[in-house]
């Protein structure tokens, strides 16, 4: 749900009536760090912080980002550190609370379930993050938009309070590719404290069952169970398989290669779920009989009332979905990651081509940056959504440029934690769904304004 979206307000809700809340863990420290820039309405954020079991670190954070009362109007948020290779520690400690701290406030009051989603394109942020969650006793932890073959042994290491290693990619001259070594040490960086009480379960999320068998083959690489995520999913997508193609809206083509075989993945002997489309007591029961637990649902959780999903964006989008007019597409050109990324036609996002040129290009976020060698040997990093110019000059191709939309600052301003520029620009926002919507006919009668997370769970699970 990209940014904030599924926030844990959202994923208490949605625990409380009996399934698996998620929160999005993506750019949780710049989240924490606006909302207590905001001033923390409801005091939520330091609720949480007090009870962070790490010595010092809440207070610093504390010091650095909280703002009584809230930022003046129009008044531009303090920067967070960027991710990035070297170790950095007030990074280090703000990832790790600001993790620790949405999922302490989605599992508290109840006994309910909460994961945590990630993707593994922001490799560098991993450990830190994950650390954070398992600390406030995170139960499952999702990984998509990539191979998470490393997840599993860094969940077990974090848990034991042991260094945890990853391997990122750096790339290197003439389009080569190396690894570089990531260590995480949260003894070395925190000092003497209370660990995680356990260790989460790990689902992938993959859209293959010949990336399946290859995560199974061996233990260090085996997660817990599967997401299958069909290409109508909102947010990232895997691209088709073979050549790419386009239709005639600009939208990949995909074709019988690219369906899941639940078939082959149910023969594992792994739980699965499948994602995509599946918002709807006919499609879990189509799910159960492939074999499935059942469903992940994130569109129609996006729309109801709990999500953090701006509240002008969400009536919009309702509204157009109701009248037969939202049109979501899957742009292969808008995400800096490469792969096919949906977005809703909205006007005053990011969509919309005077909006996108409007916006002078920057990357001071960074979350989707990529490391690479620069000529000296150095470490540098680059992202095809910042200027044309110094992406070509860090050795970038000038045709990767081409579309791309800064996810980051637009996916902050989509939850209402987007950034004012100098001059009094602010930062517009880009909203994700998936394809299919056909789950408003059910949620929305006639006159209805909107929906909850349990009006969602009802329908879903209602007799087929």
């Amino acid at each position: 749900m990209g940014v904030g979206v599924s926030g844990w307000r959202l994923a208490a809700a949605v625990a409380r009536a009996g399934q698996l809340g998620v929160v999005s863990g993506t750019a949780l420290d710049a989240v924490l760090a606006r909302r207590l820039q905001r001033g923390d309405p409801g005091g939520h954020a330091r609720r949480a912080l007090e009870q962070l079991p790490l010595p010092g670190v809440a207070g610093r954070i504390l010091a650095r980002y909280f703002v009584p009362g809230g930022l003046a109007p129009r008044t531009p948020f303090r920067p967070v550190p960027r991710t990035a290779l070297r170790h950095n520690q007030a990074r280090a400690e703000l990832t790790v609370a600001a993790n620790f701290a949405e999922v302490y406030l989605a599992k508290e009051g109840h006994r309910g379930l909460v994961g945590v989603n990630y993707l593994e394109k922001i490799a560098t942020a991993s450990a830190e993050a994950a650390y954070g969650a398992m600390l406030a006793g995170v139960d499952y932890v999702l990984v998509g938009a990539g191979v998470p073959a490393q997840i599993p042994e860094l969940l077990t290491e974090l848990a034991r309070q042991r260094p945890a290693r990853l391997s990122v990619p750096v790339a290197g001259p003439d389009a080569g590719q190396e690894q570089h070594p990531l260590r995480f040490d949260p003894l070395a960086v925190f000092g003497a404290h209370r660990g995680p009480s356990r260790r989460p379960h790990l689902l992938a999320i993959v859209s293959s069952a010949v990336l399946a068998a290859y995560l199974v083959r061996s233990p260090a690489t085996r997660p817990d169970g599967f997401v299958l995520e069909g290409a109508d999913a909102g947010g990232h997508s895997a691209p088709p398989r073979g050549p790419l193609r386009l239709d005639e809206h600009g939208e990949p083509v995909y074709g019988e290669r690219d369906r899941i075989d639940a078939a082959k993945v149910r023969a594992l002997g792994l739980p699965f779920w499948l994602a995509g489309g599946y918002a709807g007591p006919r499609a879990l029961a189509e799910a159960k009989a492939a074999g499935a637990c059942g469903v992940q649902v994130g569109s129609a959780f996006a729309l109801c009332e709990e999500s953090d999903l701006r509240a002008d964006l969400k009536r919009e989008a309702l509204a157009r979905a109701v009248r037969g007019e939202m049109d979501v597409r899957a742009d292969p050109n808008a995400s800096p990651t490469g792969f096919p990324f949906k977005t809703a036609q909205l006007p005053g996002t990011l969509t919309e081509q005077d909006v996108y040129e409007g916006r002078r290009r920057l990357c001071d976020l960074g979350y989707l940056r990529t490391a690479y060698r620069t000529a000296r040997g150095g470490i540098g990093y680059r992202c095809p959504a910042e200027p044309v110019e110094e992406y070509v000059a860090k050795g970038g191709r000038i045709e990767d440029t081409v579309g791309r939309r800064c996810l980051c600052n637009a996916l902050t301003s989509t939850v209402g934690l987007g950034q004012t520029r100098a001059g009094g620009y602010a930062e517009a926002p880009l909203v994700t769904l998936g394809k299919d919507l056909g789950f408003l006919a059910h949620l929305l009668p006639a006159g209805a304004q909107g929906y909850s997370a349990a009006d969602v769970i009802e329908h879903i699970l209602a007799p087929s």
